[in-house]
């Protein structure tokens, strides 16, 4: 576990569902992942670096994820990314995306 934060600390994340549009692996990047989410109000791209534990990306097309949507930008590889994809792992290292039960409206708020 790692430290407390301040209640306030947290409240400052904007962790949102979109829909997932496009994933792809990132070119010359073993880990990397590129999304291209439906957010609520537009489009944005978020890598992550998951790709050992989704050998088929574009399986996720159609997926709602929880993201991180207020981070700051960051160029990774020559791409910016917008975000971040929440995701959970066990202590075998087996990781999954967090995901809403059923679908929701994409850009509600993670609360």
């Amino acid at each position: 576990m790692k430290e407390n934060v301040a209640f306030e600390d947290f409240m400052k994340m904007d962790i949102r569902v979109g829909t997932v549009l496009d994933c792809q692996k990132v070119p010359k990047a073993d880990k990397l992942l590129q999304f291209r989410i439906a957010d609520g109000l537009e489009e944005r791209t978020i890598l992550s670096g998951i790709a050992q534990h989704y050998p088929n990306p574009e399986k996720l097309i159609g997926t709602q994820v929880c993201f991180i949507a207020n981070f700051e930008p960051r160029k990774l590889r020559g791409v910016m990314s917008e975000g971040m994809i929440l995701s959970a792992e066990d202590a075998d290292g087996k990781l999954v995306l967090i995901q809403p039960k059923v679908a929701v409206t994409n850009g509600v708020e993670v609360k």
